[in-house]
């Protein structure tokens, strides 16, 4: 029997393949736009391989509109749809997901409110009604507030020990200053107290509109039947949200931050500017970050800095997109004598990237890589498919997004490799030390 995840959705671009059937090949995901008779947008991929329906959702506003002193706002109420709705308490609402066959999630991440649910084609009657309850009507009962309260209050208590909670959470404060999203997600021991089931009731109301929403539906049914499912669960929600103006995050670069912490390991985390997707360099930028400290330990600083010298276990790093901020950032750990050697030995790596450009043969390798991958993190299964297909319409991308891709990764050159990079890299980024003894760098940290 199909039950209920919570937060199955941490962030729509979290990898999602287990929660979803395979589906046939990426050659046979046929993605359409649907509009419904009530004129609600969705991208859609009809397919009765097996007989599922799965629909992803976003609302634009995410934990970003947390007033000031009630953080956490957004991630408390993510927890609680599945625990009571109109006439149902939560006993009585939990007994009818499994009478009806649905699983469902909702997650906050700082910029979207993201849901999905799935379930079988022969009861996508009922299991419409349930989520369409859900959607519209939670309850917000005391006492389900409570108790889901208590375990993230739990959770902050636990993480409190954590060094590496803390270095993450000053790292946010680096980058970010007094900008929303330099504060918690879950939100702090302080916050969460203050939160009322009238803020909560308040926020669902300001958020959940049909012009900020975007949907992927895939499974075994028509646009028509896609479309009057889509007006019954979103089609009473109000016409416009009611949100705030969140402005863009000036990130502070050339920040050399060092704080001595007891830990077995000093961890290094350097943040650069970044990249957006409309930008006809990012590509470019992709296949860049990819070879440099991408997902293989193949990338450049992996093998500079684990494979020739053994200064750390692995180098990881990536573009990071928000909707008011974007970063490349690279991160690893090492021994705490050790951290200036490796800092040293990211930044020569990254001065050979802007001077000599990117080697032919490894440039040729990590753009098969990124055009295979994208299928099998992306396409794999009917969740997958939905989100990406939302991910798609809240980054403004067409809907044969993945056919342009595939093309655009294919036409980056080496030429193209070392013009980014340098545009890049030029600016000196902020650097995070936390270990034991950690000191801040005595040289400049860009290249």
């Amino acid at each position: 029997m199909i039950r209920t995840i919570r937060h199955a959705l941490p962030a729509l671009l979290a990898p999602l393949m287990l929660l979803g059937f395979a589906l046939p090949s990426q050659a046979d995901v046929a993605f359409k736009t649907i509009t419904s008779p009530g004129g609600i947008q969705a991208g859609m991929v009809e397919d009765y391989t097996v007989p599922i329906v799965t629909i992803a959702f976003a609302f634009e506003g995410g934990a970003a509109q947390d007033p000031d002193d009630k953080v956490g706002l957004a991630s408390l109420m993510s927890s609680l749809f599945d625990e009571g709705a109109g006439d149902l308490d939560s006993n009585a609402f939990q007994t009818r997901l499994d009478d009806v066959g649905l699983e469902m999630g909702f997650s906050a991440n700082f910029d979207f409110f993201t849901g999905f649910a799935r379930m079988l084609a022969d009861q996508r009657e009922g299991a419409t009604e349930l989520l369409t309850l859900a959607v519209n009507e939670p309850r917000f009962d005391q006492s389900a507030i409570d108790r889901m309260r208590a375990q993230v209050l739990a959770g902050i208590a636990s993480r409190a020990q954590d060094p590496g909670y803390a270095a993450g959470r000053m790292w946010n404060e680096t980058l970010f200053g007094n900008h929303p999203y330099a504060r918690p997600l879950e939100g702090t021991a302080t916050s969460l107290p203050e939160i009322t089931a009238d803020d909560l009731r308040g926020f669902h109301k300001a958020l959940f509109a049909r012009s900020n929403l975007k949907i992927g539906i895939v499974g075994a049914l028509d646009a028509e039947a896609a479309g009057k499912m889509i007006d019954a669960i979103f089609g009473a929600l109000p016409a416009d949200p009611q949100l705030a103006a969140i402005p863009p995050a000036a990130l502070s670069f050339g920040q050399n931050v060092a704080v001595d912490y007891p830990l077995p390991q000093t961890s290094i985390n350097l943040a650069y500017p970044g990249i957006r997707e409309s930008d006809p360099d990012y590509f470019a930028a992709d296949v860049m970050t990819e070879m440099l400290a991408g997902n293989s330990l193949v990338s450049e600083l992996n093998r500079e800095v684990r494979e020739k010298r053994g200064l750390s276990y692995g180098v990881s790093g990536g573009l990071v997109n928000l909707k008011q901020a974007d970063a490349l950032t690279i991160g690893t750990s090492t021994r705490p004598d050790q951290s200036a050697q490796a800092i040293d030995v990211i930044r020569s790596t990254i001065g050979k990237m802007i001077e000599d450009g990117p080697d032919p043969a490894a440039l040729e390798r990590t753009k098969r890589y990124l055009v295979g991958a994208y299928p099998i993190n992306h396409l794999r299964s009917s969740v997958a498919i939905a989100s990406t297909m939302v991910v798609q319409q809240l980054k403004g991308l067409p809907i044969d997004y993945v056919d342009e891709r595939r093309t655009s990764i294919e036409a980056v050159t080496a030429e193209d490799i070392k013009r980014v990079a340098e545009r890049i890299f030029s600016t000196e980024p902020s650097l995070l030390q936390v270990g034991p003894g950690a000191e801040k760098a005595e040289a400049e940290v860009a290249p």
